[in-house]
């Protein structure tokens, strides 16, 4: 009898490690496959360094929740479903590996933590549209870092400006508090859409980089190919931005900011991307350059030839308006109306 019971746990355990094996061949086939379905390389060698140093690192803290909020905090840490089926997506970002427990370590990760924190009540509050307030942020930081808290917030707004591409400026209100301003003059300061949300500011100055470190027009498969850095895909929603194909390809060149063309004689029909109006105007290859660079914490003349680009435009800038300037005054020595007295 034991012989017969213990004859039938080692076939069951044979039974297991053979299904355990199949089931190993088969993950690493599909691995396999998935690689060999990756794109390819862009038809632009001399752009790839320079497009992989777009800014491709998602905030920490926004997509997650907070462990503990100290007393007193009014930071939202939870959206509501309407929110929720606006901009959530399954892709949020993930929480750092705790170091290893040293004293040094520990002080590290706990700034760091702190500053999570913190950009996650900004964000959210701008989403909300709720005020920024330095007597909340003081009560999430805890009294410890008080002293700490001019640099504290400086890293946490460098971390929203590199990823939202929103500038972190005080506020007029009689209670010390911030703004976050969009560095574009996108429809409801970088929300596109009337109503909360968070801003698509950052995407639209990544496509503007793309674009530009592309010669100044991107083939529309080149452009997802880069986005899946902040893990944006057609036809999948994402956290930050909601669907971002109807974004990109329909409402931002509605709003003029993007110029989406059909290739010229492709079959099947291939699309690229352009600069638009809303863009040149707003905004410089210079800018769009210094936002890139800002990100690796380097200069635009790391990039020469689109530096020189930009350089140029900035000095053609210059002299229309140096040239619109001298027609004003030629025009107010003569006493003839001005444009803006027409």
């Amino acid at each position: 009898m034991p012989r017969r019971r213990k004859s039938k746990r080692q076939g069951r355990q044979t039974q297991q490690q053979a299904q355990g094996e199949t089931q190993s061949r088969g993950h690493a086939q599909a691995t396999a496959a998935a690689a060999a379905a990756e794109p390819t390389p862009s038809s632009f060698p001399q752009c790839e360094d320079l497009l992989q140093s777009l800014p491709d690192v998602e905030p920490r803290s926004t997509g997650q929740q907070p462990q503990e909020a100290p007393p007193g905090t009014t930071a939202s840490t939870h959206t509501t479903s309407d929110e929720a089926s606006d901009d959530e997506d399954q892709d949020m970002p993930r929480t750092a590996e705790v170091p290893h427990d040293t004293e040094g370590s520990r002080k590290v990760y706990y700034v760091s933590n702190v500053i999570d924190l913190l950009e996650h009540f900004i964000v959210q509050r701008y989403k909300l549209k709720q005020p920024i307030l330095k007597e909340d942020m003081l009560k999430m930081i805890g009294k410890e870092n008080e002293s700490q808290f001019s640099e504290i917030l400086k890293k946490t707004a460098k971390r929203i400006e590199v990823f939202f591409a929103l500038d972190l400026k005080e506020g007029d209100s009689p209670r010390l508090s911030y703004d976050l301003v969009s560095k574009l003059k996108l429809p409801n300061n970088g929300r596109v859409r009337p109503g909360r949300g968070y801003p698509k500011t950052g995407l639209v100055m990544r496509i503007l980089g793309i674009i530009l470190l592309h010669n100044d027009c991107a083939p529309e498969e080149d452009m997802w190919k880069y986005l899946r850095n902040l893990r944006v895909y057609p036809g999948r929603r994402h956290f930050f931005f909601g669907e971002p194909k109807k974004l990109i390809t329909q409402t931002l060149v509605r709003l003029k900011y993007l110029e989406y063309r059909q290739v010229a004689g492709s079959d099947p029909p291939r699309y690229e991307i352009l600069w638009g109006p809303k863009a040149h105007a707003e905004t410089s290859r210079m800018k769009i350059l210094e936002f890139i660079a800002n990100s690796r914490k380097e200069f635009p003349s790391v990039f020469p030839m689109f530096f020189e680009k930009a350089v140029q435009d900035e000095e053609e800038k210059a002299q229309v308006r140096a040239a619109a300037n001298l027609g004003t005054t030629g025009c107010a020595q003569k006493g003839l109306p001005t444009s803006t007295e027409v």
